[in-house]
Parts: structure tokens; sequence; C-alpha cells
């Protein structure tokens, strides 16, 4: 299994420093290795790598810290209040889980249409952003019930409101479930290519994903070593950010699935 995962990986590095444009002249281990691919990218006046490069960052970030921020407050007040509709709105959340996103492309469009957001980084983030909600706020509440309440009843007999408790003690509890869900969503802009295919029709406000695929579809001909000098760089930001946040990960990852 190892090989099988990371024989691709070697691969497409192997190639991103061949010579030449082709796949089938490349090795596993380039007899002649140049970076002449890597610093085209950044160099050649054609190449809007960086432009690319700069827009997907841009709508990682963004998109990373809304999701935190939307999921973490919409999961504190399943996790910690009893009102009205609590149990069918986290049943709805469940079930909009079982729809994959491919079903909503065409609404999607007519929607971003309509709000005139359509070639707009701010419409891709906000569907990012809207429609990983059902999916972290399970994730964040089963990590916010193993939280004990007497904590925030505590702070609340100390006079503590209830921004106080969720700013001041729950969310410095919740650092590893947070990391977890800054990862996930900030890597799916990384690499989604569906989605701002049919949003982002300006090769300005394209990203990696669209970008690269014209390296190898029909602006820049059949430049298959450009295109993985390319794959290689977009691991980066997510290199690390996984790194950075290692630590968080596994008892985040665990400890939210434990309650649901």
């Amino acid at each position: 299994m190892v090989v099988v995962c990371v024989f691709p990986v070697l691969w497409v590095i192997g190639a991103s420093l061949s010579p030449g444009e082709s796949l089938f002249s490349s090795t596993l281990i380039p007899k002649n290795a140049t970076f002449d691919h890597y610093i085209w990218l950044f160099t050649n006046p054609n190449s809007q790598y960086v432009t690319w490069y700069g827009n997907t960052l841009k709508i990682a970030l963004i998109n990373a810290v809304l999701s935190v921020l939307i999921t973490t407050g919409t999961a504190y007040i399943f996790s910690r209040y009893q009102f009205v509709g609590r149990k069918y709105g986290l049943m709805a959340f469940l079930g909009l889980q079982m729809f994959p996103s491919m079903m909503t492309m065409v609404s999607l469009y007519l929607l971003l249409n309509l709000l005139d957001l359509l070639d707009s980084h701010w419409g891709l983030i906000l569907f990012y952003a809207g429609a990983q909600i059902p999916f972290n706020t399970w994730l964040v509440k089963g990590y916010f019930d193993t939280i004990p309440r007497s904590l925030d009843e505590a702070a609340r007999m100390d006079g503590a409101s209830h921004l106080t408790v969720f700013f001041q003690i729950i969310l410095p509890l919740a650092k590893p479930i947070i990391a977890v869900v800054f990862l996930f969503n900030f890597m799916m802009p990384m690499t989604d290519f569906l989605l701002p295919q049919i949003v982002l029709t300006s090769p300005e406000n394209q990203t990696l994903a669209v970008g690269l695929f014209n390296f190898i579809n029909d602006q820049f001909g059949k430049r298959f070593t450009l295109f993985a000098a390319g794959s290689v760089l977009v691991a980066l930001p997510i290199t690390v950010v996984f790194l950075s946040m290692q630590r968080y990960f596994i008892s985040g990852l665990t400890a939210g699935a434990s309650k649901g």
C-alpha cells in the first residue's frame, strides 16, 4: 500500500525535473535533472502561475478562517443549548451529507448569476464555507460534547457572558478540532477543479487546479512536465499547514468522532 501511494508522487516529482515536455520520456529518477520547469513557472511572461497561486491561497485561507468561525459557533449552539428544532436541525445536517455537491452545480450557477457573483472569488468562498457546515458542525459538536459543562457553569457563576465562555474557555480547549477543520477547509480550494472551472471564467481569476489544466489542454499545448512541476508546488502550503498543526490532528479527529 505504501508503494501504491508513494509511487505516483515520486513519479510526478521525477517528471517535474525531467527535460522536455512529454511524460513518456520521463523516468522516476531523471538522468538529466533540471529545475527549468520551476523557473519557467515564475519567470516566463506567458505564465500566470504566480497569479493562480495567489488566488488559490487567498481563497483557501479565507475559506478556512470563515469555516472555523461559522462551524464553531453553530456547533457550540447545538452542543450547549436546548431549543425548539434542535434535534431536527441536526438530522437535517446529517441528511444533507448524503447528497454529493455535484448535484447542486446547476442551481449554484443560477444562484451566483442572480447574485452577480459569477467569476468572483467570493462566490466560490461562500459555496465552500456553506457546503461544509453540515459535516463540520457534526464533527465540532462531537468534540464540544467532550468538554465538561461544569466549566461553562463555573464561568457564568463568576459573571462571564456567553461570548466570554465561548471565546475564552471553549475555543482554547478546542484547538485540536479547530486545527482539523482549518486543514480540511484549506485543502479543498487547493485541489478542487470542477467548481472553479464552472464559476471562474477569467484567466486572471482562476485557481491553480484550473490553470494547471490549461497546461495540458489547449492554451499551452501538451506541456506535461510543466504541469508536474506546478502540481508539486501545490502541495507545499498544505504540507506547511499540516506540519505546523500536526500535534492537534489525531486527538481532534478521535475526540470529535466519539460523540454525535
